[in-house]
């Protein structure tokens, strides 16, 4: 394929599989990993179970569980990255087809400059009131934040990593700080055991919270796991990100709410008289996360359009991003974007299904001719896993993103091998 040829470093090959050189180690791709899973609104899903839930072991065992779900489910997803080389949008060229690919495209692209148009504005926002500054700088630190947040997405693997190495162990030690500091303000840990919740929440309902807060996000971690040097790396940096980075926010956010009745640790950090540190704290969060989002929906733009220029797709969503911000879409964006979440967990599950089941573990080359316009199989099996998802969710039966990844293992090797049946 001539887009192929195009490729090179500096755009992270976009549309080819990963050559063995750009390949990395184990720390470099758990610290771009982290970084992306150190968010913001993951504490604030924390902050809900922390209100609802007994800490003791309701709170510390659902947010084990919720995680080691996620976890393994972005380790499966990393070991299929690993062994092909191929981010999320080229592996749904295989169970979506060549054409039938750009649905996930538009999916996961418009949903991640959503996200970065939320986190562009939330920054603003938040830096304009803890510093007290007058609403009129609002705006322009909107630009500021949309465009500085991008650059190092425009490097590629590289940039993200540099930011991360740096972020990632910072971030870590004022958390811990200052949940050490919470449990000291609670009164011990005996004392946070007594607190009884304000707002029950059930079993179901927190693992949703836990598992689909953010799973859209582990359906573009193959982005970074494919840069993995080995099996061991690619399986080793997801669960170190989606179990123990994820659970650490969930955890950080339940005690913020459980001790201050705040989920946010920036708050947090200046209500515990940390102000500096949370602007620090805020800065790093939002940006390991900005960057990361507008480099998914540079790789997705890539596909959509058949073209290796990373770079000025990284540019234009950032620019589009923070229109968006300064516009004040952001306000109704994000349930949409939550609703949204429903439906990213029947992707990575027609990818597991498509490549260990389908295709015995192996796929063919993308210029294979075994790359059909539409895979009318993928494409039914994933609108049945939605709207399975989604109706379930609708009915509180089960647990919404884990009934559309279920259907859609089930549904999608059934449907594909029907189909091959008729027509054979």
């Amino acid at each position: 394929m001539s887009e192929c040829r195009t490729d090179g470093r500096q755009e992270d090959y976009p549309l080819s599989e990963l050559p063995a050189g750009a390949r990395k180690g184990f720390w470099s791709n758990a610290v771009v990993l982290l970084g992306f899973t150190f968010f913001t609104a993951t504490m604030w899903g924390g902050g809900r179970l922390g209100t609802g839930l007994k800490f003791w072991p309701d709170l510390m065992g659902l947010i084990v569980f919720g995680n080691l779900l996620l976890g393994a489910y972005v380790a499966i997803l990393g070991l299929i990255a690993y062994r092909s080389g191929l981010n999320t949008v080229l592996m749904c060229r295989f169970c979506f087809g060549d054409k039938g690919s750009r649905l996930t495209d538009l999916l996961l692209g418009l949903t991640q400059i959503g996200w970065y148009a939320w986190g562009t504005a939330t920054i603003a926002i938040i830096f304009v009131k803890l510093l007290n500054l007058p609403e009129i700088w609002t705006w322009p630190l909107m630009i500021v934040c949309g465009m500085a947040f991008c650059s190092t997405a425009y490097v590629g693997y590289r940039g993200l990593e540099a930011l991360s190495i740096v972020a990632v162990p910072v971030m870590t030690l004022l958390i811990i700080w200052s949940m050490t500091k919470a449990t000291h303000d609670a009164g011990g840990l005996q004392a946070l055991l007594r607190i009884i919740p304000a707002e029950p929440l059930s079993a179901a309902a927190a693992i949703t919270i836990v598992f689909g807060t953010f799973v859209s996000g582990g359906t573009q971690s193959p982005n970074w796991s494919r840069f993995s040097n080995s099996a061991k790396t690619a399986v080793g940096a997801s669960l170190l990100a989606f179990f123990i980075g994820n659970g650490l926010m969930i955890f950080c956010g339940a005690c913020g709410a459980l001790v201050y009745k705040e989920a946010d640790i920036v708050n947090v950090l200046a209500m515990q008289g940390l102000l500096g540190w949370g602007i620090v704290m805020l800065l790093l969060n939002i940006w390991t996360t900005q960057d990361n989002t507008i480099y998914n929906f540079s790789v997705a733009g890539c596909n959509l359009f058949r073209s290796s220029r990373r770079r000025i797709f990284t540019l234009g969503g950032a620019a589009l991003g923070t229109v968006l911000a300064i516009a004040g879409m952001y306000n109704w964006l994000v349930p949409w974007l939550l609703l949204l979440g429903t439906f990213f967990p029947p992707v990575g599950a027609i990818i597991m299904a498509d490549y260990w089941i389908i295709r015995r573990g192996r796929y063919p080359s993308l210029d294979d001719a075994a790359i059909r316009p539409y895979n009318i199989a993928g494409l039914l099996a994933y609108v049945i896993a939605s709207a399975g998802a989604y109706s379930t969710g609708k009915a509180e039966i089960g647990i919404p993103p884990i009934n559309g990844i279920l259907i859609a293992l089930i549904v999608y090797p059934l449907l594909y091998r029907l189909l091959e049946k008729k027509s054979s």
